[in-house]
């Protein structure tokens, strides 16, 4: 079976979630496969939409996982497990409510932080090491930390702009993530995605 790389974006599916802040994860993912020109199928063995490509680094499958968000971990583990994907060639893509708005942060290994869809990767997986590109969706005005509601509201028209270039930024950080490896991808796109002059985060 052949070696390849699996982004998986996460979110909530159905109409009434489309475009909300929770699925900042899947609307990633939704990018990279128009930008690829890839085309989605439904696969229900994994239960998740997935779009595959052949890149110069090797072929990628992108994923959205569509068992709502508590329970992704069993699609991320049943495609990694099918397609034997190394875990340096894993990434989760997913929201963060942590990080304002226009804010990305790729990691090599962490916590969930309170993130359900990443408590759900974790004890699928069994492990933390594995890639993280964290989207910031920003929370409340009065940072209240019940944000329930926040999180799965869309963003409103003047975040429209904003929104667009975090999505194409975090393309570009996958695809030189895949490119030239997670460390050169986390110091040329880690932070601020509206201010091009500011330091990366390490």
């Amino acid at each position: 079976m052949e070696k390849l790389f699996l982004i998986v974006g996460l979110g909530n599916p159905g109409r009434e979630y489309a475009r909300t802040r929770h699925n900042a994860g899947f609307m990633v993912v939704e990018r990279l496969a128009g930008r690829w020109q890839a085309v989605w199928e439904l696969d229900r063995r994994f239960q998740s939409r997935r779009a595959k490509v052949r890149r110069d680094a090797g072929a990628v499958l992108l994923g959205q996982p569509q068992t709502f968000m508590n329970l992704s971990g069993q699609t991320v583990a049943g495609l990694r497990d099918y397609y034997q994907v190394a875990a340096d060639r894993l990434l989760v893509v997913v929201d963060d409510a942590d990080l304002a708005l226009g804010r990305l942060r790729l990691r090599g290994e962490g916590s969930s932080g309170g993130h359900h869809g990443l408590e759900s990767v974790e004890a699928s997986l069994g492990t933390r090491q594995y890639a993280r590109l964290r989207v910031g969706i920003g929370r409340t005005a009065d940072g209240r930390r019940e944000i329930t509601d926040h999180v799965l509201s869309r963003f409103a028209e003047d975040e429209a702009g904003l929104l667009d270039k975090v999505l194409d930024r975090a393309c570009d950080q996958v695809e030189c993530w895949l490119d030239d490896g997670l460390k050169r991808a986390m110091d040329r796109y880690n932070g601020w995605v509206e201010d091009s002059n500011s330091e990366a985060e390490e």
